[in-house]
C-alpha cells in the first residue's frame, strides 16, 4: 500500500537554495517530498490549505547542548516553538558521553562551569544508560525525539574517557591519541556527524581546571580528525583559543579535506579581514556568528562566561556556599582587579542589575562602569558589593558580544559566515537565544530588511544543511526528506522571555515562545497546526552520518 498523498496548497515557497519565493503546491507522502508543483495544480488524498503562508524547509540549529536534556525532554524545547526541526548537539567539544561511571560527576561539573547548567537537574535528569558514544546514540534513538537531532562527539569526554583524571593535567601519549583516533572512528562508524573541540581560553571546567581539550597539543587535534578524513565524512567544530586559529583552522581543513567551523566571530572583530585570510590561507573554514547580542543574566554564584578573567576561576573552584567568602575577600578583590584591567574584561559598561531582591533601585539603572563612578570605587567592588547585599542572588545583565547592530547586520549578509551560536540547551538560566530562527526573520527580515526572505531562510535551511553533511534536508525538493516549516511573514517573532522552574530537580531556565509559526512537518507527520504544538507526536529521528 502507498503512503497517501498530502498537498501543502496554494504556498508562498521558499525553497532553501535562494531562490526567489513563487507560489507553489508541495506534495507529501510518507517522510518525502514527493512533488512541488504549480499553485493549485496537485492533486492528492488530503489538502492542506495555507493560503498564501510561506512554506520553507525546517529550520537547522547547527550549535546547540541538548546532549543532556534530549534525554529527558524529548521534545527540545524552546527549539521545537520556533520552527527549527533539527539540532546538532555536542558543540564546543561538551557532552556526555562517551563516560565512565567514575567520570560521570566530573562531565556534570564541566557542563555547570562552562555551559552554565544545573548540576542538580544533570544528577536528576540524566538516566546515564549508556557509557560509550554509541550506546549515547542508541540512548537518543531510543526517545523518539520530536526533532531530528544530530550529534558530534565532544573532545572533553573522549579526553576523559581515555585519559581519566590526568585529562586536565598533561598532554596525552601517542597509544593515548591513538585510542582517542580509534574512538572518533567508532563515534563516525555509529552515526557521529563529526568532531568537536575547544581551545578556549576561558573555557574552566569542572572544580576551575582547565576543560580537558585545553591541554590537547594540535598534533593530537589533527590526528584525531584523521578518522574524518579516513572516512571522507564529518565537520570539524572547534571553539577558537589564542593558540589554536584561523592558521591552523585552515591548515586542519585542508590536511582532512573536510569542513571546519569555529565559535565564535562577533562585532568589533574585523570579520572582513577574517575572510580575507581565510580565502588566502584555504580551506573550507566556516565563522560561525550570532544573529542576536550575546545577553547573559549572570549571578556571582555561577559566573563562568567571565572566566576569562583569571582570578574568576577561583570562584568555580569552591562549592557555592563558599564563593561568597571569596568575593568578600580584599585580597582576591585585588587580583580581580589587576586581572580584569589586563584582559579587559568583563565589559563593565554592558553590565546593570536585572534581578534583585534587596536593590529595587538599581534595576535597568546604571551601568557597573557609572556606578563605580558615582561611588569613586573600582567597578568590580561595585559587582561584588551588589552581590553580597543580595546573597549572590543578584541577577547581572551582561552584554557580551555582538552589541553593534550595524556590523552585525553587515555580517549577515555575508555569505562566508555560518548562522550558528544559539546554545540552546546551555546557560538555560541564563539566556535563551534557541528563538534566534524567528528572531532573524522577525527583526533582520520583516523589521530592519537587512536580509531577504530568501537569504534568511538559505540561512537557516539550506546553508547549515550543506555543511553539516545533512543529506536530503535543509531545501525543498522532490526526495528530500519532508522536514517543513509554514509561517506568516507579517507576524513572525519571538513572545518575551519568562523565567520557568520545569527542569529536574526544580532547576529553572529562561524560555520565550513565538508568533507566526502556523504549521510543521518532521519527517512528513504534521508536529504543529493552528499555531500550537500537537501533545506527545515525536517523528524525529536520530540523525546518522
Amino acid at each position: 500500500m502507498t503512503d497517501a498523498r498530502i498537498v501543502l496548497r496554494d504556498a508562498e515557497l521558499v525553497d532553501g537554495t535562494g531562490a526567489p519565493r513563487r507560489p507553489a503546491d508541495v506534495v507529501i507522502a510518507g517522510d518525502r517530498i514527493v512533488e512541488v508543483a504549480d499553485a493549485g495544480t496537485a492533486s492528492g488524498e488530503e489538502v492542506v490549505h495555507l493560503d498564501g503562508l510561506v512554506l520553507a524547509p525546517g529550520f537547522i540549529d547547527c550549535h546547540t547542548h541538548y546532549d543532556a536534556q534530549v534525554l529527558w525532554d524529548p521534545d527540545l524545547t524552546p527549539s521545537c516553538w520556533h520552527g527549527v526541526t533539527t539540532v546538532v548537539m555536542g558543540n564546543c567539544g561538551f557532552g556526555i558521553a562517551p563516560t565512565r561511571p567514575q567520570h560521570r560527576e566530573t562531565i556534570a561539573r564541566t557542563l555547570e562551569n562552562v555551559e552554565g547548567m544545573s548540576v542538580e537537574a544533570l544528577a536528576a535528569g540524566i538516566p546515564w544508560n549508556f557509557e560509550t558514544f554509541p550506546e549515547y546514540l542508541d540512548a537518543v534513538e531510543r526517545q523518539q525525539t520530536r526533532l531530528n537531532v544530530a550529534v558530534m562527539i565532544g573532545h572533553t569526554p573522549l579526553r576523559t574517557y581515555v585519559l581519566g583524571d590526568e585529562a586536565t593535567e598533561r598532554a596525552a601519549t601517542p597509544d593515548e591519541v591513538a585510542e582517542m583516533r580509534r574512538l572518533v572512528g567508532e563515534a563516525l562508524d555509529a552515526g557521529a556527524v563529526g568532531f568537536a573541540t575547544s581551545k578556549a581560553n576561558a573555557h574552566a571546567g569542572a572544580w576551575g581546571k582547565p576543560v580537558p581539550s585545553r591541554l590537547a597539543e594540535r598534533s593530537e587535534i589533527f590526528d584525531i580528525c584523521e578518522s574524518l578524513e579516513e572516512r571522507h565524512k564529518g565537520v570539524v567544530a572547534i571553539t577558537k583559543g589564542d593558540e589554536f586559529g584561523i592558521s591552523a583552522f585552515c591548515d586542519l581543513s585542508q590536511s582532512i579535506d573536510r569542513p571546519v567551523t569555529y565559535t565564535a566571530l562577533g562585532t568589533g572583530q574585523g570579520f572582513r579581514d577574517v575572510i580575507e585570510r581565510i580565502s588566502a590561507l584555504g580551506g573550507q573554514v566556516w565563522p560561525q556568528l550570532a544573529c542576536r547580542p550575546i545577553v547573559m543574566q549572570l549571578t556571582m554564584a555561577d559566573p563562568g562566561p567571565l572566566a576569562r578573567v583569571p582570578a574568576f576561576n577561583e570562584i568555580v573552584t569552591v562549592p557555592h556556599d563558599q564563593r561568597a567568602r571569596i568575593l568578600a575577600d580584599p585580597a582576591w578583590r585585588e587580583r580581580a582587579r589587576a586581572d580584569s584591567e589586563v584582559v579587559g574584561w568583563p565589559p563593565f559598561d554592558r553590565i546593570t542589575v536585572q534581578e534583585t531582591e534587596t536593590q529595587a533601585d538599581l534595576l535597568e539603572g546604571p551601568s557597573l562602569m557609572e556606578l563605580a563612578r558615582q561611588r569613586g570605587v573600582h567597578p568590580l567592588d561595585v559587582m561584588c558589593d551588589i552581590a553580597l547585599a543580595d546573597n549572590l542572588r543578584t541577577r547581572f545583565r551582561v552584554v557580551l558580544a555582538n552589541a553593534d547592530y550595524d556590523e552585525l547586520g553587515e555580517m549577515l549578509r555575508e555569505d562566508r559566515l555560518l548562522l550558528g551560536l544559539s546554545d540552546a540547551g546551555a546557560h538555560a538560566s541564563q539566556l535563551c537565544d534557541a528563538v534566534f530562527s524567528t528572531y532573524l526573520l522577525q527583526h533582520w527580515v520583516r523589521e530592519t530588511n537587512v536580509l531577504s526572505l530568501e537569504k534568511a531562510i538559505w540561512r537557516l535551511t539550506g546553508h547549515p544543511a550543506s555543511i553539516f553533511g545533512l543529506t536530503g534536508r535543509g531545501t525543498v525538493a522532490p526526495g528530500n526528506s519532508a522536514d517543513l516549516v509554514a509561517f506568516d511573514p507579517a507576524t513572525i517573532g519571538v513572545e518575551p522571555m519568562e523565567r520557568v522552574f520545569d527542569l529536574p530537580a526544580g532547576a529553572d531556565r529562561l524560555v520565550a515562545t513565538s508568533t507566526g509559526i502556523e504549521a510543521v512537518w518532521i519527517n512528513g507527520v504534521a508536529t504543529r497546526t493552528g499555531g500550537k504544538d500537537l501533545d506527545g507526536v515525536r517523528p524525529g529521528r536520530l540523525l546518522r552520518s
